[in-house]
């Protein structure tokens, strides 16, 4: 830093004026940030991420990404989330509802200060998990394979001088038997993971209900694989059944949005419910425009709106709390502060990812805005002349 300023804008500073300089703007940055009102968050975002061995508890908008709660501690318990939860809830923090993974502490905390606000299942952690067990069965069943070929190729080289000893053929029994049923374990869980992912948790799907019965057969086909040899899907098996209403719980609110719109429509339920299973296929396909045309024949001056009101609804219903997880992508790049700063750094670090623009995003609405803008609605002067600073100009 004291380069930067040397060398390209002839500057002398010193170690400790730059210090102090963050100093300060952290503490602004703090005050800013316990100032901002809340209210306007529909869908919180809520879990924890590590910098090094230390948790931090994060919480973020889904719709605007405003990033409410970044504060490292020493626990993540009941206690501690509810005590940082009641801060934002004195900020105006009164979501629909929030969605977080299975941390019992978070969940705890929330229920503890918050009872009457439903905490969703997160499905990013669950899809994670379950890939996992799959992936890790699948490596299993070609290493099997791989086993079962090399007692092979030595059975064939002991026959080149005579009869292949008893116990290479034994080994080579069992490992054909291994093989098969790790080949065929790996294949039901890979289409027991297609299941749940393309059918019961994608968004655009069927009525929660629906849903419900596919999720437990799932369940239950998994419970009847369990096997001592393989502890992660028991493990899995128990996840799923543990979380399987906070899990599906976004389903219960697409239905309610759907059945809103069929109303306004006046359109029979099942004919709003076509139109968003439409949405699941591509848009480039043969499949996605043979059912487009049967559907606008069908619904027809009506269906251009119904589209773009079911697209909305989808849009509006998010299922997992993933933004946190690029969010701590985006904080690692500056957690170098921490030398400078001390435990100040997360508040500078909070300010600085809300009131900075967006430069790109797959979200085109975000664009040349800032987090702190899409969630007010209201533009803001530069992040650095909030902090009081005056901005370099060229003459």
């Amino acid at each position: 830093m004291v380069e930067l300023f040397r060398d390209l804008l002839d500057l002398p500073i010193s170690i400790g004026t730059i210090h102090n300089r963050l100093e300060a703007a952290a503490g602004s940055a703090s005050e800013i940030n316990q100032s901002q009102d809340l209210a306007g968050i529909e869908v919180g975002l809520h879990d924890e991420i590590f910098q090094g061995a230390q948790p931090v508890l994060v919480g973020v908008d889904a719709a605007s990404t405003y990033c409410y709660l970044l504060q490292g501690v020493d626990r993540r318990d009941e206690e501690t989330w509810g005590w940082h939860l009641l801060d934002m809830i004195e900020q105006g923090f009164d979501p629909d509802y929030t969605i977080a993974d299975g941390g019992s502490g978070l969940r705890a905390g929330q229920k503890a200060v918050m009872p009457e606000t439903p905490c969703h299942g997160d499905i990013f952690h669950i899809q994670q998990q379950f890939e996992q067990v799959a992936n890790s069965l699948s490596r299993q069943a070609q290493g099997a394979t791989t086993r079962r070929i090399k007692l092979e190729q030595k059975i064939d080289k002991a026959r080149l001088i005579g009869p292949a000893p008893k116990k290479l053929t034994s080994q080579l029994v069992h490992a054909k038997r291994q093989e098969q049923e790790l080949i065929g374990l790996s294949k039901d869980i890979k289409t027991l993971l297609h299941w749940m992912f393309h059918d019961v948790l994608e968004l655009a799907g069927p009525s929660l209900t629906v849903r419900q019965e596919l999720f437990d057969f799932i369940v239950t086909e998994l419970q009847q694989r369990e096997n001592k040899k393989y502890p992660a899907l028991r493990k899995l098996r128990k996840a799923l059944y543990n979380q399987r209403d906070d899990l599906l719980a976004f389903a219960g609110v697409l239905d309610q949005k759907l059945a809103q719109i069929a109303q306004h429509f006046k359109l029979p339920l099942q004919a709003v419910r076509d139109v968003c299973l439409l949405h699941r296929k591509q848009p480039t396909s043969n499949a996605y425009w043979d059912r487009w045309n049967q559907l606008y024949a069908q619904i027809s001056a009506k269906f251009y709106g119904l589209m773009e009101a079911v697209g909305e609804a989808l849009k509006q219903t998010p299922r997992a709390s993933s933004l946190v997880e690029n969010l701590n992508s985006r904080l690692r790049n500056y957690f170098f502060l921490r030398r400078q700063l001390g435990d100040s750094y997360l508040g500078l670090l909070q300010f600085f990812i809300n009131n900075r623009c967006f430069m790109r995003s797959q979200v085109p609405e975000r664009v040349g805005k800032s987090p702190k803008q899409l969630l007010t609605g209201q533009p803001h002067p530069h992040w650095l002349e909030l902090l009081g600073f005056q901005r370099f100009q060229r003459a």
